[in-house]
């Protein structure tokens, strides 16, 4: 088979292609790079940013499309096929549950691909951090940690005070399904500084989903 057709049936168009996990029996790295060097050149294949490709579609102009950063980061960062390994914190977490307007230009995300506990990257010009999670990012663990790191920085990051971000907060529980004895398990690997604000947020009042 192709490469090309074996990409296509592997990924699919439109979607992204990370050449670290490209895999051809009986091709070595080297050849597996010349052979996507030229299907890039040949306009079949599209470079995203360093090791990133994907198979573009023409739009409705006739223009090949472009994949949305979101999906690149989540295909590189955050899940795959396989499962989830990582998951966004900061202020984009913040923003997506509510509890702060403010929309970050950076992604920050925690992820068991993470080589050291900070480092800072980019994707088309995009800032992205990358943070060691404390225990191996699950299927069954995101939410928590990812709740977690929220509830740690929750006084530096939020802009809701008193009753709404207890609200807000507390809303977030019961959607997601989460309780005190779901977090209990993972709160040594956090400051002491989390107690207090898992208190002033109505985490520790007793209220549980």
């Amino acid at each position: 088979m192709e490469l090309f057709d074996f990409l296509k049936d592997c990924y699919g168009e439109n979607e992204p292609i990370l050449l670290s996990e490209v895999q051809v029996a009986g091709m070595t790295d080297a050849n597996l790079r010349q052979q996507i060097k030229k299907l890039t050149d040949e306009g079949k294949l599209k470079r995203y940013s360093t090791g990133v490709y994907y198979i573009p579609v023409e739009d409705c102009f006739g223009f090949d499309s472009i994949i949305p950063m979101d999906i690149v980061i989540e295909r590189k960062y955050l899940r795959n096929k396989s499962g989830i390994f990582g998951y966004l914190s900061g202020l984009m977490f913040a923003n997506e549950i509510g509890v702060t307007s403010q929309v970050p230009a950076v992604y920050d995300v925690v992820t068991n691909r993470a080589t050291s506990d900070y480092r800072e990257t980019s994707l088309v010009r995009t800032k992205v951090i990358l943070r060691k999670p404390k225990v191996t990012v699950t299927e069954e663990n995101y939410r928590i940690l990812q709740f977690l790191d929220l509830l740690r920085d929750i006084d530096e990051i939020a802009e809701e005070e008193g009753e709404r971000l207890k609200k807000s907060i507390l809303l977030y529980m019961k959607s997601m399904k989460i309780s005190f004895a779901d977090m209990e398990p993972f709160l040594p690997c956090y400051p002491d500084r989390i107690y207090r604000n898992m208190y002033e947020t109505g985490v520790l009042t007793g209220v549980s989903p």
